[in-house]
């Protein structure tokens, strides 16, 4: 039974799934059995964070979370972390729920942890700089992927729309912001071909690329298309098809990571990679030998432009693949 004081945090900052249907969202029509996948993932996400929101990030989060589908887990642990990192913020008597969460539970699902955070970080409109500085020197540009893809996500008019430049105080946070929105123009376009070729070709070049990976991770990691999807998908990325393959790759580290390993996952890396799921996760593990610690740039993108290009000539030959496949 629930207390009345997770009723009460509830009441305050809970979430209907119903956040998560296409037409709530705007989003592009879609063929049945896509937005019902891609709605799944949203309620998914949903039922996490409203766990966390009731339990108000005692012992307990990690085991609830456990009861979802396993495929689908990690979305649960991602809308948990959003959450926990609301919590810590507004209610002044303690800030380490997120803290505790991804060391205790989260630490198979740490990236998705880490997305999550981002999310609260959008909905709370924080200064950016301040809160990188509490996560993991890596993997804190995921915050930003986060953030990201909540403003897609929920802001779509503005910012796939209007194609709005984030203004965010930190030089590289803009483009991991771009990661994010394109991971969130999959759910909005529907998953569809043509239509996220047709929004990303409307934002400046020097956007398109971390576009393209975000439409990689999405597509290999929430699922949603056909194999004939994913391979127009890779058609029509044309020269950013490294990209979408790091992103696709990035896909099966965190699923490998987390044992939640998804056959929509492995189709879409022997397409997009030209590898299994398992060896574009150890694509993934070998980029981060030797990386250097944040100079000009961070090592963060150094790792992902190291795996677009080890993933560059097998993704030459996927597209040759593909090319013949097409014919």
């Amino acid at each position: 039974m629930k207390t009345a004081t997770a009723l009460l945090r509830h009441a305050i900052l809970g979430l209907s799934v119903d956040e998560a249907s296409f037409e709530r969202r705007g989003f592009s029509f879609a063929p049945r059995v896509v937005r019902e996948r891609l709605e799944c993932v949203g309620r998914t996400f949903i039922r996490g964070y409203n766990i966390a929101v009731e339990l108000g990030g005692e012992l307990g989060v990690g085991a609830r979370l456990q009861g979802e589908a396993e495929e689908l887990r990690g979305f649960a642990f991602e809308g948990a972390a959003m959450a926990l990192a609301l919590l810590d913020t507004v209610l002044p008597w303690r800030s380490d729920r997120l803290a505790a969460f991804m060391r205790r539970d989260a630490a198979h699902h740490i990236y998705m942890a880490h997305v999550g955070a981002g999310w609260a970080l959008a909905r709370l409109k924080r200064r950016v700089a301040p809160a990188l500085a509490q996560f993991d020197p890596l993997l804190r540009w995921l915050l930003l992927d986060g953030y990201g893809f909540h403003q897609g996500y929920f802001h779509p008019h503005r910012w796939i729309g209007w194609m709005a430049t984030p203004s965010l105080g930190v030089g590289y946070a803009a483009r991991a912001f771009d990661q994010g929105l394109g991971r969130s123009i999959w759910f909005v376009t529907g998953g569809d071909a043509a239509r996220v070729h047709s929004v990303i070709d409307r934002f400046a070049p020097r956007r398109r690329s971390d576009l393209w990976s975000g439409v990689g991770l999405a597509c290999a990691y929430a699922g949603g298309a056909t194999s004939a999807t994913v391979q127009a998908i890779a058609r029509a990325a044309d020269i950013f098809r490294p990209d979408l393959a790091q992103g696709a790759a990035f896909a099966a580290k965190t699923r490998e990571r987390a044992g939640n390993e998804a056959t929509h996952t492995e189709s879409a890396c022997r397409i997009l990679c030209g590898l299994s799921a398992r060896d574009a996760a150890r694509i993934t593990d070998d980029a981060l030998v030797g990386l250097p610690g944040d100079a000009s740039e961070p090592a963060y993108e150094v790792w992902r432009r190291r795996i677009a290009e080890r993933c560059s000539d097998t993704a030459h030959r996927a597209r040759a693949i593909t090319a013949g496949e097409a014919r």
